[in-house]
């Protein structure tokens, strides 16, 4: 059995991942590197991403870029000519490719003609937008300062200003049924999404919601509930034409978010920002890099040293292996064997365990062919368990 859309020689591209820390307000479920100030120096901040651009430039050399992203917090929030001045630096650092996909992510509320036109002058050709959800009561609970009407017309401007849009909904929410759900993804798929990001609410340590659900005070739909609210969603979605690449992303063909795909087929990307994550190969070696998390310290490493990286650490075969799987097997395409030869020098089946892979492969929960390997849908519906037995 080789499934639909098997993983085959496919460039995992290059990219480039922007994390701005600031937003107007912190979501009680929220355990994201965000923080609110009052005031953001966009001046300085300009400078300072640009100097670390300049740190990893001189470590990678002029690869061509295939993608960007600005994430965060809310990207949103940045000057127009902040977001203009990275992407010129990006593209005089490195090659950039004439068709590179340019993501900003964007709240409803921070969603201005002014803003998105210039954001689209600036070079951004791809807005995601955090809906969340289309039920006003929800959006309080969620601590949105957005109602549904105003998301939907965000959507509306978004889709004026970019060429691709993209925009998120929250599912496995307190007192959710399936039947309401429905309603709430047929009002979305009204607006004819090209890609849509289905996240389950998870309750995070940390965050509000968890101080919530630790006094009982929060109650998480059960087990049989969430998966029925899953199986719902890729009914729907897939009939739409919408089926999901990814275990939480869906999106016709060819409009998959191509930054994610960087990731999820284990490339490199750098990552500039207060908290941002990097994969960087070098001489051979695989690096993870993890900037300071905090806005001030940040600032203030660039500032002195030219880069805020907190660590740098260089991954054994075992750690390859382990990110590779895991990253990998959410994707309906699955791993490459490409990918296995070019991060560990074997096939699958050389550096995996042969008798846990073959139990999973009897049981239906993955497949080894000729392609690669990948996880079924029954085994993309249970893939932390998965993972937990493939890896162990």
């Amino acid at each position: 059995m080789t499934g639909a859309d098997p993983a085959g020689d496919r460039p995992p591209g290059f990219g480039v991942y922007v994390h701005w820390p600031f937003c107007k307000a912190k979501c009680p479920y929220c355990d994201f590197n965000s923080h609110v100030r009052p005031e953001v120096d966009h001046a300085a901040w300009r400078a300072a991403l640009g100097t670390e651009l300049d740190h990893y430039a001189s470590e990678t050399g002029a690869r061509r870029v295939t993608s960007i992203f600005f994430g965060g917090g809310t990207p949103s929030l940045m000057e127009p000519a902040t977001v203009e001045a990275v992407i010129e630096c990006i593209a005089s650092r490195f090659t950039l490719d004439p068709d590179a996909e340019i993501t900003l992510e964007a709240n409803p509320t921070s969603a201005e003609a002014a803003r998105f036109q210039g954001f689209r002058a600036a070079g951004v050709n791809r807005i995601s937008l955090g809906v969340q959800a289309l039920d006003d009561r929800t959006l309080a609970f969620l601590g949105r300062q957005h109602t549904a009407a105003e998301a939907l017309e965000a959507v509306a401007l978004a889709r004026k200003h970019a060429p691709r849009i993209s925009f998120d909904l929250m599912t496995a929410r307190p007192g959710q049924t399936p039947e309401a759900w429905a309603a709430e993804l047929d009002r979305a798929l009204a607006e004819g999404p090209d890609h849509i990001a289905i996240y389950q609410l998870t309750i995070e340590p940390g965050t509000a919601f968890h101080a919530s659900w630790r006094r009982g005070e929060l109650v998480m739909p059960d087990e049989e509930t969430a998966s029925a609210v899953f199986e719902l969603t890729q009914e729907r979605l897939g009939a739409h034409g919408l089926p999901a690449y990814e275990i939480s992303n869906h999106a016709r063909p060819g409009a998959e978010c191509r930054h994610n795909l960087t990731y999820w087929r284990y490339g490199d990307y750098i990552g500039i920002g207060p908290g941002a994550h990097g994969r960087l190969t070098l001489g051979g070696d695989k690096i993870a890099t993890r900037q300071h998390a905090a806005p001030e310290a940040w600032m203030q490493q660039v500032q002195a040293a030219g880069h805020a990286t907190r660590t740098r650490t260089s991954l054994g075969r075992e750690e390859r292996l382990h990110e590779l799987v895991m990253m990998g097997l959410r994707l309906r395409e699955g791993i490459a064997r490409d990918a296995f030869h070019r991060e560990l020098g074997a096939a699958p089946e050389d550096t995996l365990d042969a008798d846990r892979l073959a139990a999973l492969c009897e049981e239906g929960y993955v497949t080894l062919d000729a392609h690669g390997l990948r996880a079924t849908a029954e085994g993309r519906q249970r893939l932390d368990a998965v993972l937990g037995y493939l890896l162990a």
